[in-house]
């Protein structure tokens, strides 16, 4: 059996789930930045996402000139340093201000509005004195310097003005943004859709004491992509029960990834399942050889299959070679693929010279990658520790430490 390279199958692979991965958008409420009382754990379903269409304020911030610290509203002009001022009535952060009578000054704390007449604000710490309250005392207050009109005074509309775009097309929800949409009294905003991918485990081992790690994993691994893990099932080794399974976890999902299955073993459930409605090859690649494309039909939407292998390591190489990019892509993420860098090896290694291997390693602080692990596909502690992948590219059979290799980075 002949084997498809990497780079022919990564092809295969975004045409088999191009139309299903064509960008949607959905148009999400944002009551919950408005409202205190709100499950602050919907904010789960805003953080990462990207804005499909510019964000408009809807309200001016701030709404009103207000003080930016504790200390007196004043007219400058009425002010001469080392004057006594008498006091006008103290303004409390929401509270709705007075006029300024002409020549007083008025206590102020921050964020509280402006009062009418003001146009400037004294720190306390710039008064004679001991505080607000010897002031009060006295009933009067000496400023010991001349503001100049605009002095510490945060004005109306000088952050963000009704109407204008708050963000663009393209950026990422992350705090700021949901500060800035908050503060902008944006309502709802358009936001590029999150892939819908569900995960079929299969295996007769995995009601059999063995634990599943491709499930969560792939989940979690979707999840950071920017998609969405639909559904997370366990079909045994038997077709006709795998097809019905398949079939629920094609609902309401874009993509259906299986694991396991796809060798050429007598127990083969996906490759027998699926053999009529796709195709099973042997990709040049080290972990995660044995791949397959299908559909299923569901609804009467032909929803796309990807079959990895079932050791976990082989799924997840498979996840970031294969399908990672593709889900960065249609969730609006950029860039889609791993940064690549080159760091030289920390140790000799062997490798397939007719495969594309990837290994799991560490970026050491003297600029070396270090391997970590073997190259046996169920080492998933080994590849949890691990903060890179590291390519070894077909035609290397050995190499000595020192070599320069291309790494992906997979810490962040």
């Amino acid at each position: 059996m002949s084997r498809r390279s990497l780079e022919a199958h990564r092809d295969a692979v975004a045409r088999h789930l191009a139309d299903a991965l064509l960008p949607r958008t959905d148009r999400v409420g944002l009551d919950l930045l408005a409202d205190p009382a709100s499950d602050l754990g919907d904010l789960g379903d805003l953080v990462g996402r990207i804005l499909a269409a510019p964000a408009v304020a809807g309200a001016d911030a701030p709404p009103f000139d207000n003080s930016q610290l504790d200390g007196y509203a004043v007219r400058a002009a009425d002010v001469r340093a080392g004057t006594p001022l008498p006091l006008a009535p103290e303004i409390a952060a929401g509270s709705v201000a007075a006029p300024l009578p002409a020549g007083h000054a008025a206590p102020i704390m921050t964020g509280a509005p402006l009062p009418p007449g003001a146009d400037a604000v004294v720190a306390i710490e710039r008064t004679e004195g001991d505080g607000f309250a010897a002031h009060a005392a006295s009933g009067r207050v000496v400023l010991l310097v001349g503001p100049s009109a605009g002095d510490a005074v945060r004005t109306a509309a000088s952050d963000l003005r009704r109407g204008d775009e708050v963000l663009p097309a393209g950026a990422r929800l992350g705090p700021a943004a949901l500060g800035a949409l908050a503060a902008g009294a944006v309502d709802s905003v358009d936001l590029v859709a999150r892939p819908r991918v569900a995960i079929v485990s299969t295996g007769r081992e995995l009601a059999a004491g063995v634990r599943d790690a491709n499930g969560p994993a792939l989940a979690a691994a979707v999840l950071e992509a920017g998609g969405l893990a639909t559904r997370w099932l366990h079909a045994d080794d038997e077709p006709a029960a795998f097809a019905r399974l398949l079939e629920d976890a094609a609902r309401g999902a874009d993509v259906v990834v299986t694991t396991g299955g796809v060798s050429r073993g007598t127990h083969e459930v996906v490759r027998e399942a699926l053999a009529d409605r796709g195709e099973f090859v042997s990709v040049g690649i080290q972990p995660g050889g044995p791949q397959g494309l299908a559909t299923v039909e569901v609804d009467g939407r032909d929803v796309p299959v990807l079959c990895f292998p079932g050791n976990p390591v082989s799924a997840l190489v498979s996840f970031e070679l294969l399908l990672r990019p593709l889900l960065r892509a249609a969730a609006g993420m950029h860039p889609a693929e791993r940064a690549t860098e080159r760091r030289p090896l920390a140790e000799p290694v062997d490798s397939p010279p007719e495969l594309h291997q990837v290994r799991r390693g560490i970026r050491a602080a003297d600029g070396t990658v270090r391997l970590v692990g073997g190259a046996s596909s169920h080492l998933i502690g080994a590849y949890a520790r691990a903060d890179a992948l590291v390519h070894l590219p077909p035609g290397l059979a050995s190499a000595p430490a020192g070599t320069p290799v291309d790494i992906w980075r997979i810490d962040d």
